[in-house]
């Protein structure tokens, strides 16, 4: 097992469940009443990330090939159930959750694990034909649309990106030219145009990201007064537990803007620290992924970790003001249970990878090549030897 992957992921829900508390506790007592509320439920998420990490490390990751496509067909008739009126939950205008006995689910997070399971079983399968068109390119563009257009429709358009962009990031591993990625690229630009400058509010942020400060009283205002969150943090932090824009400044403070309350309580120091923690989770999970035995165990640790790390990158590219404001979550750290437990599981199959090393060489394979070794020397010694007497005649 690999302990510094293991290290990485439990720093970070660790560090999730305190900053969760220090972040929410002023917003759960004026809503609920109970300042630990979000604690409390997030404490109970990561109980059961932690059992689920430890599933995913115990499961045999090429069981997973064998349901690749009951696992996508059953998130994308979730996904489907979402968009009939009435099954699904509608927070913030944006209807992503199914809520069942009082427990949220998000049948995304689960889209992302089923997508990259195909996504690594089917280019391992036809890794014969990745240069081809038809075959190695775009059934596999045309089914990760499929997911994505059904995501974007909640609406979600981060998650709906990343996906995409995961599955780029594949194809271009497995070998398929990169022309044809381009190609795709040009040819979704129109549907992209429409969805930022055809959608009001998302121009308006798109605005707002051009100039927050001119913004700061309508669609600016998260973007501008998470920059001032980070900064005012400094170096060293204000203290755990003594930030300022958590009370009732910074919305979304203990989900989409958790990096910028780590930024104002533990400083340069602490942002660097989590940056640094996300760097090692994303190199050894690489490391997993050049160590599998074959090559479905390489696409699915390659498309897991690059999950983990475009996610984190796109939350603190928002936070940090250098991409335009978008609801996304922190892996393993921000507030979420449906997010948090499929993030741990998904630590947990990158473990499962990296236990299981590539077979060694059997030992007939192996005496086979060294008797072919010896045969190939004295070969070599017969034409010396026949030289040498020729010379000598």
């Amino acid at each position: 097992m690999d302990l510094l992957l293991l290290a990485a992921a439990l720093s970070l829900i660790g560090l999730g469940v305190v900053m969760v508390y220090s972040s929410s506790a002023v917003f759960a007592a004026s809503r609920y009443k109970d300042s630990m509320f979000f604690f409390k439920r997030d404490l109970v998420y990561a109980c059961v990330g932690l059992v689920a990490l430890y599933i995913g490390a115990r499961i045999d990751y090429r069981l997973y090939q064998r349901f690749t496509y009951p696992l996508l067909l059953g998130v994308t008739a979730l996904l489907v159930m979402l968009m009939i009126p009435g099954l699904g939950t509608r927070v913030d205008g944006a209807v992503r959750w199914f809520r069942i006995a009082g427990v949220s689910f998000q049948p995304s997070e689960a889209a992302k694990f089923a997508l990259v399971v195909y996504l690594a079983y089917s280019l391992a399968k036809k890794r014969s034909e990745m240069r081809t068109f038809s075959i190695g390119f775009l059934p596999h563009l045309i089914v990760a649309s499929l997911v994505s257009a059904l995501v974007l429709r909640q609406p979600d358009l981060g998650s709906a990106a990343i996906l995409m962009s995961v599955t780029m990031l594949l194809l271009l591993v497995a070998g398929t030219k990169l022309s044809y990625v381009l190609l795709a690229a040009l040819a979704a630009t129109p549907l992209a145009y429409q969805q930022i400058v055809g959608t009001p509010w998302r121009l308006r942020r798109l605005l707002a990201f051009l100039d927050p400060w001119a913004h700061r009283r309508d669609a600016g205002y998260q973007m501008a007064e998470s920059l001032i969150t980070v900064g005012s943090g400094g170096v060293s932090g204000l203290g755990l537990g003594d930030g300022r824009q958590k009370l009732f400044f910074l919305p979304a403070a203990h989900t989409d803007f958790i990096f910028a309350i780590i930024g104002e309580e533990l400083g340069l120091v602490g942002l660097v620290a989590v940056v640094g923690v996300y760097g090692l989770l994303v190199l050894r999970g690489l490391r997993a992924a050049h160590g599998a035995r074959e090559l479905f165990g390489t696409y699915l640790a390659y498309g897991l970790t690059t999950m983990f790390g475009l996610q984190a990158l796109l939350h603190m590219a928002v936070v940090l003001g250098l991409v335009p404001t978008k609801g996304i979550t922190l892996p393993l750290v921000s507030y979420g249970g449906t997010a948090l437990v499929a993030s741990s599981f998904c630590v947990g199959v990158l473990l499962n990878i990296s236990m299981r090393k590539p077979a060694p060489v059997p030992a007939v394979a192996t005496r086979a090549r060294r008797d072919s070794e010896t045969n190939n020397k004295r070969k070599v010694r017969r034409v010396l030897v026949a030289g040498a007497d020729g010379a000598d005649a």
